[in-house]
């Protein structure tokens, strides 16, 4: 399913809804510990798990080249949400059990849209998809034909909204 895009005040917010089969400790892990956050989203480092504290994003490209991201939101095992992106954005992960394992909701706040902005709602709904696998323990290498299918459907629904 594809993420939900709403215009808010100061932007817009794309949510996602994963309802998965795990703990919330089993998922929190999977967002938070470094080995395995590797796994599904390989340019996100943990540096300071915290209120305050830092997620780092390392471009991965052979440059060495890295940036700090400040956690904004931090509730253990419930809540991860820090800055995304160059401008005001951010990313937040909210985790709710439920009787079955737990409901994932990812938020990313997108101040502006831009030619950018399908192509990065195309790249966390498969990084989604490679997190859910993970959980069933499977790694996957990134789907570039899968990330190109959800592109052109995140450019057509970002096309809508610029009206």
């Amino acid at each position: 399913m594809l993420a939900v895009v709403e215009k808010v005040d100061g932007g817009y917010i794309a949510s996602y809804r994963r309802p998965l089969k795990h703990s919330a400790e089993k998922v929190w892990a999977a967002l938070t510990e470094n080995g395995k956050l590797e796994k599904w989203m390989p340019n996100l480092e943990v540096k300071d798990l915290r209120q305050g504290g830092t997620i780092q994003f390392n471009f991965n490209d052979g440059s060495d080249s890295s940036f700090p991201m400040k956690i904004r939101d931090y509730k253990d095992h419930e809540v991860l949400e820090y800055e995304w992106g160059k401008e005001e954005g951010w990313v937040r992960f909210e985790l709710s059990p439920q009787p079955e394992g737990c409901l994932l909701v990812l938020k990313e706040f997108i101040p502006e849209l831009s030619d950018h902005t399908s192509k990065d709602l195309a790249g966390w709904h498969v990084c989604l998809d490679l997190f859910a696998a993970l959980l069933e323990g499977k790694e996957m290498a990134f789907p570039k034909g899968e990330w190109e299918k959800y592109h052109d459907q995140y450019a057509e629904l970002v096309a809508r909204l610029k009206k």
